[in-house]
């Protein structure tokens, strides 16, 4: 019957106020507040089967065009997807990594998985028909050209001294 119980339950009073599982739950909330500003956690802290990789990206916008440029290190150009809508960017992707190392006296194999979804939202009307990405050296770089009508919006005023 104890093993339907949640852990906590199955401790003793004493276990609980024992000091190494304070200590332990001090450190746990030490590091998850230290890396909770992160993009990243310590290996371990996240939630079983979650990948916690977020791209960067950087978008500008000129007179003629959006420019989105998103750092995807270590992610294959086939594992990734780009939907342009009316009004937004999506990029969809998953990283998949697998480290191996091997010596006379030992045997190291690391994997780490992870899928993420950046939807970037744009304030203009595009055209998405003529949208171009590229992807190089880990860097995918989108342009969007903006429409007719987005580009004619804006009005320049000048300004006069008193």
């Amino acid at each position: 019957m104890k093993s339907f119980l949640p852990e906590i339950a199955r401790k003793t009073r004493s276990d609980i106020g024992h000091p190494f599982y304070s200590l332990q739950r001090e450190m746990n909330s030490l590091f998850e507040n230290f890396f909770r500003g992160f993009d990243l956690a310590p290996r371990g802290f996240a939630g079983a089967g979650e990948g916690l990789f977020s791209p960067s990206v950087d978008v500008k916008e000129n007179d003629k065009e959006f420019i989105i440029k998103a750092e995807l290190p270590g992610v294959d150009e086939k594992d990734i997807d780009v939907t342009v809508t009316g009004d937004s960017v999506t990029i969809k992707g998953e990283k998949k990594e697998e480290k191996e190392d091997k010596d006379k006296n030992y045997y190291y194999m690391e994997r780490s998985y992870g899928s993420f979804c950046r939807v970037i939202p744009l304030e203009a009307e595009i055209e998405s028909g003529k949208a171009e990405a590229r992807f190089k050296n880990g860097i995918l770089d989108i342009k969007i050209p903006k429409s007719q009508s987005a580009k004619a919006r804006g009005t320049k005023v000048s300004i006069k001294s008193a």
